[in-house]
C-alpha cells in the first residue's frame, strides 16, 4: 500500500474518525460549498484507522482558519458518533475531544413525518430522544416517528 502525506494546517480544524463515507455529508454540515472556500480544507475518504486496532476505515476532514461552534459539533455527533475534533493552533494540537451525543436532541433535526406537529408551522421546535448510539437512531418526542436517516433531515 502506498502511504502519503496531507500536509499540516497552521490553525484550524481536524474532524477523524468520522464513520467512513460520511466525509461530504460533515462538509454540508460546515456549509462548505464551492462559493464560499475562503482557506485549505482537505478531505480524506476511506482512509485506513488504526484506532483501537480495529483495521477498519474512516473518513478525515481538514479546515484550515475555522473552529467549530457546539451547534455544528452536535450535528456532527449525529452522523459520525465516534468522530473526534482536533483543534490546532500554530501547528500544535491545542485541544483534542471526542464528539458526544446527547440523550435529547434540540432544534438539529427536522422530523420525517409531514403530519407532525414540528412541520405545520407552529411554533414548537423539534425535539428527539435518541433510541440508540450507534447506528444514531432518533424518536419525535411529538409523534414518536423513528428517524434514522439523519443527514437527510438536518435543519
Amino acid at each position: 500500500m502506498r502511504e502519503f502525506k496531507v500536509a499540516p494546517i497552521r490553525n484550524g480544524t481536524v474532524i477523524d474518525h468520522i464513520t467512513a463515507g460520511q466525509a461530504l455529508n460533515v462538509l454540508k454540515i460546515l456549509g462548505v460549498n464551492e462559493y464560499n472556500i475562503d482557506s485549505t480544507i482537505s478531505v480524506l475518504i476511506r482512509v485506513p484507522s488504526k484506532k483501537d486496532g480495529t483495521g477498519g476505515w474512516k473518513d478525515v476532514v481538514k479546515v484550515e482558519d475555522r473552529e467549530l461552534d457546539p451547534k455544528t459539533v452536535d450535528k456532527i455527533a449525529l452522523i459520525a458518533p465516534r468522530a473526534t475534533i482536533v483543534i490546532i493552533r500554530d501547528y500544535s494540537v491545542a485541544e483534542k475531544k471526542r464528539v458526544t451525543l446527547s440523550p435529547t436532541i434540540f432544534g438539529l433535526v427536522r422530523c420525517s413525518n409531514p403530519n407532525c406537529i414540528t412541520n405545520k408551522n407552529e411554533p414548537v421546535q423539534p425535539e428527539f430522544d435518541v433510541v440508540s448510539q450507534e447506528p444514531p437512531t432518533l424518536r419525535c418526542r411529538y409523534c414518536d416517528r423513528t428517524l434514522s436517516k439523519i443527514t437527510d433531515n438536518l435543519i
